[in-house]
């Protein structure tokens, strides 16, 4: 099975605000980058679509490596969400868990590969994360742009 590496970031302007992920996805000598943008969105919500979209964009199954510099994706995903599953959608608090549509897809998107699921410290010079941040502004600039 192919091994891809994935690098995602997303951000906000503002929380809600102007919102742009990114992400950098390498298997070998191949390179992709992806990114998008949303109105009135969350940091949060933007982490989850980087996501969402790198692991929709690959054609076939795959052993993954996602790194990831947000504790809230990289926790929600490995530890927070089988129990959300078996708790209906709720937390332990029986309050609807927040961003339940994205974490719905998120798991979609996660069950036909095998991921390692890896936190990466933000803005420390990481290559894949500090491209997947810039491709995440750009977003955010290309959406401001069109305002």
């Amino acid at each position: 099975m192919t091994t891809v590496e994935i690098y995602t970031d997303g951000g906000c302007r503002g929380n809600p605000g102007i919102g742009g992920w990114g992400a950098v996805l390498q298997s070998g000598k191949h390179k992709k980058t992806l990114k998008g943008h949303a109105h009135n969105t969350t940091n949060n919500r933007m982490e989850m679509t980087a996501a969402i979209e790198a692991l929709n964009s690959l054609k076939r199954s795959c052993n993954v490596i996602l790194h990831t510099d947000s504790t809230y994706v990289r926790n929600g995903i490995t530890q927070w969400l089988p129990n959300w599953k078996r708790n209906n959608w709720k937390t332990a608090a029986k309050k609807p868990v927040k961003n339940a549509d994205l974490w719905q897809a998120l798991d979609a998107a996660s069950e036909r590969h095998q991921i390692d699921w890896r936190w990466v410290k933000g803005h420390a010079g990481v290559p894949g994360n500090e491209l997947a941040d810039q491709l995440a502004n750009e977003a955010m600039d290309e959406l401001k742009a069109k305002a």
